[in-house]
């Protein structure tokens, strides 16, 4: 009795340096949702999309609270996001590997949701949360890109702007840029990514590749516009950060065996 009521209070001091412990539970289904759309028909996996849509939409708002003009919407759309690019990333890996990476996609879920709550308390780390939405675009660009095949562009493409709008808007919030010149920036951010996006499937660079090269445009080109709102010269933006981009591309290049 005894053991069992010190175990219990140790339990509750736990949960109470836990920030909303609901997002534990939001990251728990996520997984073991984009854990059954891993092995999945595609019918099944358009349900379990479904799911992480519903998962992370509509329980999102209840664990991350209500809206604040400061934040911005897109924050409530990041779960979702990264569910979905999850189910999709997950198809590519072995089936007997996958299974044993629930447990740590599950960290990795709750971790896109405690930045968040990080964030609204205004404790969050700028440069890790664009490195979240570069690596969410990744994964879910290089699942759609092997579900689909290259050749049935611009199919592929046009999804992975889907996935890149709520991905580029919640990068042009986190820079405080709301209304319609968020949305701007958002739209200029996703023609970006479908350019490079283009520009890969036509040299017909391997899907890793592909998706490696148009995550890396949607990081450089949030590094950009950061440091052209510090006050740097564009032409010196310009160079920078075209280099980091063309350094990428010369590397997929390398990497390409036709």
């Amino acid at each position: 009795m005894i053991s069992r009521l010190f175990g219990d209070r140790q339990r509750l001091a736990i949960l109470r340096r836990v920030d909303r412990p609901a997002a534990i539970g939001l990251a728990i289904a996520q997984a073991l949702l984009a854990a059954v759309g891993w092995f999945a028909a595609p019918l099944w996996l358009a349900v379990a999309i479904a799911g992480q849509l519903l998962l992370g939409g509509i329980v999102a708002i209840r664990v991350i609270g209500p809206a604040r003009s400061d934040l911005g919407l897109a924050r409530y759309a990041i779960p979702a996001t990264a569910g979905i690019a999850a189910t999709l990333f997950g198809r590519l890996i072995p089936g007997g590997l996958s299974v044993l990476l629930v447990p740590i996609l599950a960290v990795l879920l709750w971790s896109v949701t405690y930045l968040e709550l990080r964030l609204e308390k205004g404790t969050g780390g700028r440069t890790i949360g664009d490195l979240l939405l570069t690596g969410i675009l990744f994964c879910g660009a290089a699942g759609i890109l092997v579900l689909f095949g290259a050749r049935t562009w611009p199919t592929p493409l046009l999804l992975v702007a889907v996935l890149t709008a709520p991905l580029a808007l919640r990068a042009s919030e986190a820079r405080g840029t709301m209304g319609v010149e968020g949305v701007g920036q958002s739209l200029l951010h996703i023609l970006v990514v479908v350019q490079v996006g283009i520009g890969v499937v036509l040299l017909n660079l391997p899907f890793s590749v592909m998706a490696a090269i148009m995550a890396l445009a949607f990081y450089a080109w949030s590094g950009a516009v950061d440091t052209l709102r510090g006050g740097a010269s564009g032409r010196s933006v310009a160079v920078e950060f075209g280099a980091l981009l063309l350094i990428g591309l010369v590397v997929g290049l390398v990497m390409h065996r036709p």
